[in-house]
């Protein structure tokens, strides 16, 4: 294949060995069942003892303990809740953060950033727990020890210092509580600016605003009972076996009541296709359930398409609920119009099924009674991706399934708390009435001007027009696209400040001066004010409820989130007179019920908010079109849209490629080398390609290549020694696991309207590796010799008891 000679930028040319002896074994057709349960306890076992185990995951997601940090699928109510109310990855989860390995200052001393860059995410996550602060003084070679109040001083001397607070990026992941994320937006509005980006910028953006737009609201319709009673259940670009484990068990109930199981994706995953309940005979005995009534094995951004073609058999076959369009809709003419008017051919081509299986799939829509509609980040990082949320809701909007039981939309979150953080003002783009109530509660007039975004905030940081970035937990650096851009665009800040319970990259490609505050997990017990204090969570159902950890911190020097952001606070919004805001920081760190009094006279829905999540199970917020069927559009009706057929064109000899996660990890965080239900151990650097396009290429099963991808800026990025793992994915496409495969995503490159990145449409190339690594099969044979391997030493760990 001749190469092309663009401009070119490699990432991880020195591609860390321990995850290169990779084996290939044979893939599943059910999730969870015995193994989910032997590698939760083991996985757990080992990260934290037999007592600290049974501390906490007897407490996970129970009434009267902690919210997993590992999804936002809800909770049952508090009368159905089991004893075992977590699944395999969120007790690898609590593992990762409870474990009994701590990093200590000594480790910094051993390790310098240098050396630290050249470690994975793997490794670096394994190193144990965070427990001093630390800092890397300007441009030294290594972090040293530092105080809190220095800490907080040099944090506040620095703000200060800059020409603009719009210089300052606030960053946040979506496992910071409610609480931490009012007073975090707070700070930033009172500081002067709302460059407030957050992780769901990068994943569930596209959702928000297509909703908003259509619904009035940018969240889901539906609860976990509607999904326990709908009759068919439409699962489009999610794998729900490996990112939200829990909602097999709702999969399970609904098809129990007859509900019928629709799931539309380019790869079939176990969780689509049966789930063996380890809490059930049948589960335990592997007989399972099966889940899938239909598959479609849609090609990579063909969705599209696909829903605009159901619309089209509906209106043809008069397949729509009248009184609800006539009363509760808008546009509805336009849309029927064009969908009409569909393409047949461009259909089948953009989606790689055929005409008769489209039919088929549309049949059970036609047959349902309440259809819930689910989807993730499959569906929400294309170039199209707005566009086509919005399909999803023209096709609920023709059936009357929104404010119907059993029925409705169900974006799914990822992060365990991302919702609710925007719910408490974590935006860039905050709308005035919240604003105007945060004026009246604290007396001080925030800035109005909309703030950065993620990917924003990386060209800010990049074109030296930002100087200050904090990230309140997550992995920025890694999570981010165009990984080479993002971490040179931190490097030139002048400080960046991390809050965190584990090292990670963020870390390591820091700015000239760098902080790392650690904090108390969601797991460990907070006393801050020497009180025991709790936090509230709000799920993808927009369920808000407490959370407080049973387990002794791991260290004496850990903070909570809440207080970290008020001693910041307090550091920077001083002068020689004193304090110049009239909010109670002090008051706030003492005691969270503070807190939530403000949650309760500024943010919509949440009037008592102290008084409701005190109550078993907490509350739901309010969700009009849900409730009443009102649409708090423009005008006052939800909105049907009109979207072009817009297709990505993939050219001659190159693949379509999407990210994914791994059975063994939780977005940027690496539990282990196996994805068990693909067959995958040993290693991540792998990529799954059709066996005829395989061949077409040129290439053999277990080839090494780097991954070259091609954008209309110009420059190539490329992704070195993946192995090519033949799989059962449509033809065209391919699949690989991020984050090693972000660096391949073009800062650039976003979806229309959303600005999120397009991580699972991306242009690429297969090239010869000159690498080499070791390849396994089940018959052991070995394609590849492989090279040494990075000696996995560290820091022997003090062991908490």
């Amino acid at each position: 294949m001749p190469r092309d000679h663009s401009p070119r930028v490699r990432a991880g040319s020195d591609v860390d060995l321990d995850e290169a002896d990779v084996h290939v074994g044979r893939r599943w057709k059910s999730a969870a069942g015995i193994p989910g349960v032997a590698v939760s306890l083991k996985r757990s076992v080992d990260a934290m003892g037999v007592r600290r185990t049974a501390q906490t995951l007897l407490k996970l997601n129970q009434v009267d303990g902690f919210d997993c940090q590992g999804c936002a699928w809800p909770d049952p109510d508090p009368d159905h809740r089991k004893h075992a109310e977590f699944c395999e990855n969120g007790a690898k989860a609590v593992a990762e953060e409870a474990t009994t390995d701590l990093l200590e200052p000594g480790f910094f001393a051993d390790h310098s950033l240098a050396e630290l860059t050249g470690h994975s995410d793997y490794w670096l996550g394994k190193q144990g727990r965070l427990v001093h602060p630390m800092v890397r003084r300007r441009d030294a070679t290594h972090y040293e020890p530092i105080a809190w109040d220095e800490a907080f001083a040099l944090i506040g001397e620095t703000l200060k210092g800059l020409d603009s607070p719009d210089e300052a990026i606030f960053y946040t992941s979506g496992k910071t509580s409610n609480e931490a994320a009012y007073v975090y937006q707070l700070f930033a509005r009172a500081y002067g600016t709302n460059n407030l980006p957050d992780c769901s910028n990068m994943c569930h953006e596209s959702t928000s605003v297509a909703l908003a737009e259509t619904i009035g609201i940018g969240k889901g319709s539906v609860s976990l009972e509607d999904v326990h009673r709908a009759d068919l259940i439409v699962i489009s670009g999610q794998n729900p076996g490996t990112n939200h484990p829990r909602m097999l068990t709702a999969l399970e109930i609904a098809k129990e009541n007859g509900a019928r199981i629709l799931s539309i994706n380019p790869l079939p995953e176990a969780g689509l296709l049966r789930f063996d309940n380890p809490q059930t005979v049948r589960g335990l005995a592997g007989r399972g359930t099966g889940l899938s009534d239909l598959h479609l094995p849609i090609r990579v951004n063909g969705d599209l398409a696909l829903w605009q073609a159901f619309g089209a058999v509906l209106l043809e076959h008069g397949a729509i609920d009248r009184d609800f369009v006539e009363r509760h809709t808008a546009h509805f003419e336009e849309y029927a119009a064009h969908v009409r008017a569909v393409d047949w051919d461009a259909v089948e081509r953009a989606t790689g099924l055929d005409r008769a299986l489209i039919r088929e799939a549309a049949e059970m829509l036609m047959a349902s009674r309440a259809t819930v509609h689910c989807w993730a980040m499959g569906i929400t990082q294309h170039r199209n991706a707005v566009n086509t949320i919005k399909e999803f809701v023209n096709v609920a909007l023709l059936q009357g399934n929104i404010g119907r039981p059993g029925a409705g939309l169900c974006p799914v979150r990822g992060h365990s708390n991302v919702q609710g953080d925007r719910t408490m003002g974590i935006w860039e783009k905050a709308p005035d009435h919240f604003l105007d109530a945060l004026r009246d509660e604290h007396g001080f007039e925030p800035p109005r001007e909309h703030g950065l975004d993620t990917v924003d905030s990386i060209r800010a940081l990049r074109d030296g027009q930002a100087r200050f970035f904090m990230g309140m937990g997550g992995n920025f650096v890694s999570a981010a696209p165009d990984t080479l851009v993002t971490e040179e665009a931190m490097e030139r800040a002048e400080l960046t400040v991390m809050v965190s319970t584990k090292l990670n990259r963020t870390h390591v490609r820091c700015g000239h001066t760098a902080l790392i505050l650690p904090a108390l997990g969601r797991s460990e017990q907070d006393r801050t004010g020497g009180v025991d204090q709790r936090v509230t969570v709000e799920d993808s159902m927009s369920a808000v409820h407490a959370s407080r950890g049973p387990l002794k911190p791991a260290g004496p020097l850990l903070r909570s989130e809440v207080d970290i952001v008020c001693g910041i606070a307090e550091a920077t919004l001083t002068d020689d007179l004193g304090p110049d805001t009239p909010i109670p920081w002090a008051s706030y760190r003492a005691d969270y019920t503070h807190i939530r009094h403000a949650i309760s006279h500024v943010v919509p829905g949440c009037a008592a908010y102290d008084e409701k999540v005190r109550q078993p199970g907490g509350f739901v917020l309010p969700h009009p079109p849900r409730d009443s069927r009102e649409f708090p559009t423009e005008e006052d009706k939800a909105i049907f849209s009109v979207s072009p057929l817009d297709v990505l064109h993939v050219p001659e000899g190159r693949l379509l490629l999407q990210s994914l996660r791994s059975h063994d990890q939780f977005n940027t965080t690496i539990y282990g080398l196996s994805d068990r239900y693909r067959g995958i151990s040993g290693g991540r650097r792998v990529v799954f390609v059709h066996h005829d396009d395989v061949a077409a290429l040129g290439f053999d099963n277990g080839d090494l290549v780097d991954l070259v991808s091609e954008f209309d800026d110009g420059i190539e990025r490329t992704a070195p020694a993946f192995r090519i793992v033949e799989y059962d994915t449509p033809r065209g496409c391919a699949a690989a696991y991020y984050p090693e495969v972000n660096p391949l995503v073009p800062l650039d490159s976003t979806a229309r309207g959303s600005n999120c990145p397009t991580s699972k449409s991306v242009i690429v190339r297969l090239e010869h590796a000159s690498g080499k690594a070791a390849w396994r099969t089940d018959q052991g044979t070995q394609a590849a010799v492989g090279a040494d391997r990075e000696h996995k030493s560290r820091v022997q760990p003090r062991h908490l008891s």
